[in-house]
């Protein structure tokens, strides 16, 4: 699965502008919300999400004359991909004592912005090519795509008790896309809903098992 350049900026970006655009609306009361993560309340996702970000800005700034060896899909099968209820219980903890260090939920939103805004301005200008990132070399555009998922899937967890404003269009569209791509087909649901089962955030039922045939033991493709 290879993702335009552009495709995968416009994703990226509009995935992080939607993100943003919502946790800012978030008060102390409904960062300490459930999400759709174990063990993870709404702030611990963004916590989560502020860690990844710090890292994807390294890989924005380490080009590389390697060949490309994974894609915005493949990437999914390697141990760097999401990180969330299948996650190492390690990683978990981790997250939540650095949560916990802030003296109030809404100070995890105050600190992500510097982060998310030097991101933003460079991946602006980001040429095409290949970046090197977490031992793997990849295409702009499967980076960008990569990461745009990972922001689709973090923003619907925000929303396990809160009704919350969706994620991004473009950037949801991209983890459908990646989501299919690896359980082997089209799957019959709308985004959102493709999205959370082919992630692992919620089970499907008999009726989603007997409308996505046998693309059905496929399922979840990344958790």
């Amino acid at each position: 699965m290879q993702v335009d350049h552009d495709a995968g900026r416009t994703g990226f970006l509009d995935g992080l502008k939607a993100l943003r655009a919502t946790a800012d609306g978030l008060d102390d009361g409904q960062l300490l919300a459930a999400s759709r993560c174990r063990g993870w309340t709404v702030g611990d996702v963004l916590v989560h999400v502020h860690l990844g970000l710090q890292e994807m800005l390294l890989g924005v700034v380490s080009p590389t004359d390697r060949a490309p060896d994974t894609d915005a899909a493949s990437y999914w099968s390697t141990p760097t991909g999401l990180r969330c209820a299948a996650g190492p219980v390690g990683h978990v903890r981790f997250v939540r004592a650095m949560a916990g260090a802030y003296r109030r939920p809404t100070a995890i939103v105050a600190h992500l912005h510097p982060t998310a805004d030097a991101l933003a301005a460079a991946v602006e200008v980001l040429p095409d090519g290949v970046v090197a990132t977490q031992g793997h070399a990849m295409r702009t555009g499967d980076f960008l795509a990569s990461w745009a998922l990972e922001l689709a899937v973090h923003h619907l967890d925000l929303g396990a008790e809160l009704t919350l404003s969706p994620p991004a269009a473009t950037a949801l569209a991209l983890a459908r896309t990646t989501v299919e791509e690896l359980a082997g087909g089209r799957l019959p649901w709308d985004d959102d809903t493709t999205v959370l089962i082919g992630t692992g955030r919620v089970p499907p039922d008999e009726e989603h098992v007997t409308q996505a045939g046998p693309l059905a033991a496929h399922l979840p493709v990344l958790g």
